[in-house]
This record gives structure tokens, C-alpha cells and sequence, in this order.
């Protein structure tokens, strides 16, 4: 039998908590980051568990490499295996006794290469929301002086353009100077999204379980390449609504006494996946209605019975289904049509 070694990461301190075959406590006791590797390696190749976390994918790769079987945890699976207060070292014995449960979820260790992906995507992210940010003020600044810009996000570009190119509104001198300084700023954040925009195509072309997904309609080279970069395979979800419910778009689940209750769908699961799946199906939903038979008809069927906002997050539920099932089976996906 061997030890089972699971631990708390942290960014400088690392708390470890061991237990021999017998259920015995080995050892609970804290580490520098420089001692950590120099600790397992002394150590016989035995399970460790580790919460999932910042950099806890960097650790169980260079763990493996040391002959480690590595599990991670999601910390709300952590949480009920804490048995009083708060602190490194009865987080670490609460994940040394959840590592072990035999029906427990693990997350799947990312490769390098998949964590670089989801650098392009949060990045994009963080440069979308301060686009944002920058947009609301530029319509602020411009409504104190009776200037309204229609709504979207083409009518603050254009208009950007335009203040850069000489045409300024007429405002007086110290507003001018704001607003050409916003203007600016917003140009140039909207350019770094469209190259950002272009890396993630790149990388649609250059990896298959991409080029896959994307023959699902609606799932284009941002949502594939995400999904890919975030869930690898696939695999260690059982079935299509496994997954779904990992992005958070069941419903939730109330059911009691043999009666049927399904709520909405909860602020759980991933997401930044959920967004995109819920924008890229509202975007379909104008599509559909215009040429349903070139559609799965199920895709008709519940936009003739449910609000489109409903509808988008019920094809985005289905549309996970379909991406599970794209990456497990390795196939791509063919359409059904009436």
C-alpha cells in the first residue's frame, strides 16, 4: 500500500498532511515553495491529492514527473470534508480524506499547452470588459453635453475614428481633451481584441479537437477552442449532461416526495464557457426562425414554445450535449434535418 499525500497549495507556503495505509496521520506541516519538490522526491510514489486552484496544474505536472499519482479536487468538493474552523492544515486533512472517496470528482490536469490557450482567452476577456468600461465612460462624458451615442458597439467605435481623424463635436477645450483621450484608449483596446480574435483562429486551425467542434453549428473557433483548452477530452465527464451541468446550464433540481421540480439554472459551473455558449446560440436563433428546415428541428421546436432568452440557454444546455459528445466519440458532427 502507499501514502497518501494530499496538500494545500499556496503562492510561498504549502501545507502537507500524510497518512500512512493504516489511516495514521504521518505527518501535517507546512513548506516553503523551495522545499516542496526536494520533500516528494524523498517521498515513495503514492496518490496526492491537491485543490484545484492557481498553479495547482503547474505542481501536479512537475508531481507526475516525480512518479506521483496526482488528483485534483474542486474546492466545494473540499468543503464538506472540513471538520471545524479554518486554516491551512485542517484544509489539507480535509482534502487528504476527500482524495480518497471512492464516487469523488477530480479535474482533469491541464498540459502546458492548454493553459496557454486560456491565457489568449482571459486576456481577451479582461480587454472585452475594459473596452466596456471605456465605452460607458466615453457615453457618459458625451451625455453631459447632450451628445447620445446609439447603442452597440459600433457607434463608439466609429465615432472614436472620427475624433482621431480631426472631427471632434464641439465641446469646450478640457472636454475635448477627455474625450479624444478616451477615444484613443478605446481604439486601441479594440485592436488588441481583433488580434486576440485572430490568435484564437490560429489556434482553431492547428489543433483537431478544435477543427471538430466547430463543425457543430454555432460553435465557433472562440467557444471550441475554450472548451478544449478548459475540459481537454472530455473524459472525465460520464454523459453529455455531466458536462452540461458542469457548465451550469441545467436547471436546478428540487425535487422531492416523487414530485418533479426544476428551477432556472444557478450561478455555478464555468462561467465563461456558459457566456459564450448562451451569446453564440442567441446569435442563431434569427437564423433559425428565417430557415428551420436547415436546422436540427428540435432548434425550432423550442423557439415556437419558449422566449428567446429561455430558448438560447435551452440550445446552449443542448449544444454542450452535442460538444461531449464530438470530443468523446472523436467524430465530427452531423446535422439532423427534417
Amino acid at each position: 500500500m502507499r501514502s497518501n499525500v494530499p496538500r494545500g497549495v499556496a503562492k510561498n507556503v504549502f501545507q502537507v498532511h500524510g497518512i500512512d495505509d493504516n489511516g495514521e496521520i504521518a505527518f501535517n506541516r507546512a513548506l516553503r515553495r523551495a522545499q516542496v519538490l526536494a520533500f516528494f522526491e524523498r517521498l515513495e510514489p503514492c496518490l496526492v491529492g491537491i485543490e484545484a486552484c492557481g498553479a495547482s496544474h503547474h505542481w501536479a505536472r512537475e508531481l507526475i514527473k516525480l512518479g506521483h499519482n496526482v488528483k485534483l479536487i474542486p474546492p466545494a468538493y473540499v468543503k464538506p470534508y472540513v471538520k471545524r474552523g479554518k486554516s491551512d492544515a485542517v484544509d489539507a486533512a480535509a482534502i487528504c480524506e476527500a482524495v480518497t472517496r471512492p464516487t469523488m470528482r477530480f479535474v482533469e490536469v491541464k498540459t502546458p499547452e492548454q493553459q496557454a490557450i486560456l491565457a489568449v482567452h482571459r486576456t481577451r476577456d479582461l480587454i472585452v470588459r475594459q473596452r466596456t468600461q471605456t465605452i460607458n465612460m466615453l457615453r457618459a462624458q458625451l451625455a453631459e453635453f447632450g451628445l447620445v451615442l446609439p447603442q452597440g458597439v459600433y457607434h463608439p467605435l466609429r465615432f472614436a475614428k472620427d475624433c482621431v481623424d480631426g472631427e471632434q463635436p464641439d465641446l469646450p477645450k478640457d472636454a475635448q481633451e477627455v474625450v479624444l483621450d478616451l477615444c484613443d484608449e478605446l481604439l486601441f483596446l479594440h485592436a488588441k481584441i481583433l488580434r486576440h480574435s485572430r490568435h484564437m483562429t490560429q489556434i482553431a486551425k492547428s489543433e483537431k479537437r478544435v477543427a471538430l467542434l466547430r463543425t457543430i453549428p454555432g460553435v465557433g473557433p472562440i467557444i471550441a477552442s475554450a472548451i478544449v483548452a478548459t475540459v481537454g477530452s472530455g473524459k472525465q465527464f460520464n454523459n453529455g449532461r455531466e458536462f452540461a451541468a458542469w457548465l451550469g446550464l441545467t436547471p436546478l433540481n428540487r425535487s422531492s416526495g416523487g414530485k418533479e421540480r426544476l428551477g432556472h439554472i444557478s450561478k455555478m459551473g464555468d462561467q465563461y464557457i456558459r457566456r459564450l455558449l448562451v451569446l453564440g446560440m442567441t446569435s442563431r436563433i434569427r437564423s433559425i426562425r428565417l430557415e428551420p428546415e436547415k436546422f436540427d428541428p428540435w432548434f425550432a421546436d423550442i423557439l415556437s414554445r419558449k422566449p428567446s432568452r429561455v430558448a438560447a440557454v435551452a440550445m446552449a444546455n443542448k449544444t454542450a450535449r452535442m460538444i461531449w459528445a464530438v470530443l468523446t466519440r472523436n467524430e465530427p458532427y452531423k446535422v439532423r434535418t427534417v
